[in-house]
């Protein structure tokens, strides 16, 4: 891995700041075709957080995808102090490019306070020193692939991602829809904040989340006819964090229906505690290309 990948995801994520509530952020090509649905997610709430005092932190966000992001231009966001009250904070973004509005969210803020405390248990599963890294894709099966999988495919991120039981997304077959993966940033990082760890979350909670809904089909990202976006994003955050040590994402996929497909995950530290949750419909088209069933 490049030593410069996690110095520039936090840079990615740290905006230029226009004006009092507005902001702009730049765009990395990772060898998606659009900007990255997770660069919009962290961004849009790093662009909140700045406009947050106190010790108020996110505990919830709701968002929707409206138009492609393009990679070769900025994205300015434009944050609306919607509420500011004796416990509480809400924020509304809407990110724009090209003159139109691409992304919307709200997200809301509360100062630390304590109450009823339950969660559900974390799933028992190996522990990330027992699952072998994923392997480098055979450089033959690479050349054969369309040149924007060839830099998605062949890009190492900031994320290590260890699956509990791995998919062949290259030869997909019918599983249920339950997705168990051990995510945590490739590096420590050194003087950072909890915002810092929640910005960051956001970011990679977009990976895998959307493929879970595909599993009982044998359909992947990768085949021609298959056409996947996200729709909506939602995201709670129920206690601190640290993204540069092991979470486990436990995701699953209740519904699809009408091209559209619903995914939950949950992300739990290594001592058990849940400590993030998130949801997503994405759109699932399948063209006559595909020819998995």
């Amino acid at each position: 891995m490049s030593p410069t990948v996690i110095p520039e995801l936090i840079d990615l994520l740290t905006l230029e700041r226009l004006e009092v509530d507005l902001f702009r952020g730049q765009s990395r090509d990772i060898g998606t075709r659009y900007v990255f649905g997770g660069q919009v997610l962290g961004q849009a709430l790093a662009a909140a957080q700045a406009t947050v005092t106190g010790d108020r932190r996110v505990h919830s966000l709701h968002a929707y995808f409206l138009r492609a992001g393009d990679i070769e231009h900025p994205i300015v966001y434009d944050v609306d102090r919607t509420r500011d009250g004796g416990s509480f904070s809400v924020r509304r973004i809407s990110a724009i490019q090209k003159g139109k509005v691409i992304f919307f969210c709200a997200a809301s803020f509360q100062q630390p306070e304590d109450g009823a405390e339950h969660q559900f248990s974390m799933p028992v599963v190996p522990p990330p020193e027992a699952i072998d890294p994923t392997p480098a894709l055979d450089e033959h099966v690479l050349a054969r692939l369309p040149a924007k999988f060839q830099r998605w495919l062949s890009h190492e991120g900031p994320f290590e991602f260890r699956h509990v039981i791995a998919r062949d997304e290259f030869n997909p077959q019918a599983l249920p829809p339950y997705h168990q993966l051990w995510v945590r940033l490739r590096q420590p990082l050194t003087d950072s904040t909890p915002a810092l760890h929640q910005a960051l979350l956001a970011y990679a909670s977009d990976f895998h989340l959307l493929g879970t809904a595909t599993f009982p089909h044998k359909i992947s990202y990768n085949q021609p006819g298959v056409q996947m976006a996200s729709l909506d994003h939602a995201l709670w955050f129920h206690h601190d964090f640290r993204i540069d040590d092991w979470l486990l994402y436990a995701l699953d996929s209740p519904s699809a229906q009408q091209s559209r497909g619903l995914t939950r995950g949950q992300y739990f530290d290594r001592q058990g505690r849940l400590v993030a949750s998130t949801a997503q419909e994405g759109l699932i088209r399948v063209g006559p290309a595909h020819s998995g069933n």
